[in-house]
C-alpha cells in the first residue's frame, strides 16, 4: 500500500515538474517573439538595445535556474556559476576595450614613407 502511495506521489511530482518545464518553454517562446517584434519597431537605438538586453537577461535567468537545475541545486554551485559568469563578462569587456583603442589600429605608410625608411629618399 505504501509503495503505491509513494509511486503516486513521485509520479505527481514528476508530472508537476513537466508542467513547469512546459510553462517555462512557452514563456521563453513568447519572450523570443517579443524580441523579434521589437526589432522592427521605430524606436531609438538605445531603447531597442536596452529592451533586447533586458529580455535576453530574463530568458537567461529562466534557462539557468530551471533547465540547468540551479534552482534545486546547492547555493555554493550557483555562486560558483555566477563567479564564472562575472569573470567571463569582465574578460569580454576588457577585450572589447583593448581592441577599440586607437593605438591598436595598424599604421599605414605612404610610398614616400617607404622610400624614406629604405633610405632611398
Amino acid at each position: 500500500m505504501s509503495d503505491s502511495h509513494a509511486s503516486a506521489v513521485g509520479h505527481h511530482a514528476e508530472e508537476n515538474k513537466f508542467q513547469i518545464y512546459v510553462r517555462i518553454a512557452m514563456i521563453l517562446a513568447v519572450i523570443t517573439g517579443v524580441e523579434i517584434a521589437v526589432i522592427g519597431l521605430p524606436f531609438h537605438k538605445w531603447l531597442l538595445v536596452s529592451t533586447l538586453v533586458i529580455l535576453s537577461a530574463v530568458k537567461f535567468m529562466y534557462v539557468i535556474f530551471y533547465f540547468m537545475h540551479l534552482r534545486w541545486d546547492k547555493v555554493f554551485c550557483t555562486v560558483l556559476f555566477f563567479i564564472g559568469l562575472v569573470i567571463a563578462g569582465a574578460t569580454m569587456w576588457a577585450l572589447i576595450k583593448l581592441f577599440s583603442v586607437h593605438d591598436s589600429i595598424p599604421l599605414t605608410i605612404s610610398l614616400n614613407g617607404v622610400a624614406q625608411l629604405a633610405g632611398l629618399a
